[in-house]
């Protein structure tokens, strides 16, 4: 029923429905997920890896049909401008569905009870804290410590080694986005949709406390995560392309070499962006914030 509620070619020319469709599927994961095993001894204690699973189940199909799309695309149009431009129409929506995955995991964080907050997000925290807190993972998920989120200006130098500390990080997230995509063809989604899970969590911690500053959180990560979120959609949608192609196409044939040279430059391209949203998040995130 819900692979339904929206198909690849309306998505396109109307991406920001996408953005509710994120918000309903994040959030019915997050009831069927607490209903369903939210008194179970043993599954409780994952809850949070539940919701992403849920999550990545009601995507799946439209994340599919999406590349699929795409790689038709690239066997009937061989111009590149126009071929870039047709991408950028699935880029959107996958970007709205991000945010939407992305608002409502900040808000159930910001609204839901303190002990739903701990079963339902558990991982996410300990992710966030391994990142910020990483002498003081426990006291940091305990609450006990005071988190601060507020980002510093680096100098010149320590930013630059701050750069390709980040970039060695997403370059990671990025390849194992090109190979989930290229073998499972939708299989980047689960990486998206965790993700999507931890900024929310991080968003939702930046405005724990008054959650009239969760627009302001949400500007804040958004900043340097767009771009980054959206070279690792390039990176899905260049994998699934490819993936489509093999099945189809034999390696000989012109077709298939045509789609593969358009991906790897959807795959330069993810690159680029994720090497910019790395120098906004050193140098310019802090200036704002």
């Amino acid at each position: 029923m819900f692979e339904e509620l929206i198909n690849p070619k309306r998505a396109e020319r109307k991406p920001w429905e996408m953005f509710f469709i994120g918000l309903l599927y994040t959030s019915v994961s997050i009831l069927v997920a607490n209903f369903l095993f939210g008194n179970n001894l043993v599954f409780n204690k994952h809850i949070s890896i539940l919701v992403i699973t849920f999550t990545v189940m009601f995507s799946i199909p439209f994340m599919f049909y999406i590349i699929k799309l795409e790689e038709k695309k690239d066997e009937e149009i061989k111009k590149e401008k126009t071929l870039f431009k047709e991408h950028g129409k699935a880029l959107s929506a996958l970007m709205f569905l991000f945010l939407g995955f992305i608002v409502a995991f900040s808000v159930a964080y910001v609204v839901l009870p303190r002990s739903y907050v701990e079963t339902n997000f558990d991982a996410q925290l300990q992710t966030f804290c391994s990142i910020n807190m990483p002498n003081d993972v426990e006291g940091c998920v305990a609450g006990s410590l005071d988190i601060s989120t507020r980002a510093i200006a680096p100098s010149f130098n320590d930013g630059m080694n701050r750069v390709a500390s980040i970039l060695s990080n997403n370059f990671y997230v990025l390849i194992f986005c090109i190979l989930f995509s290229l073998l499972f063809g939708a299989g980047a989604i689960f990486i998206l949709a965790w993700n999507a899970s931890v900024i929310g969590v991080a968003i939702g911690i930046f405005a724990r406390n008054n959650i009239a500053q969760l627009p302001l959180g949400f500007l804040r990560y958004m900043i340097h995560g767009l771009p980054e979120i959206g070279s690792y959609f390039i990176a899905a949608l260049a994998g699934g392309i490819i993936s489509v192609a093999m099945i189809k196409h034999e390696f000989k044939h012109e077709k298939f070499w045509h789609i593969l040279e358009d991906s790897i430059d959807l795959i330069i391209l993810a690159f680029l962006v994720l090497v910019l949203a790395a120098f906004i998040e050193v140098f310019i995130t802090p200036m704002l914030f």
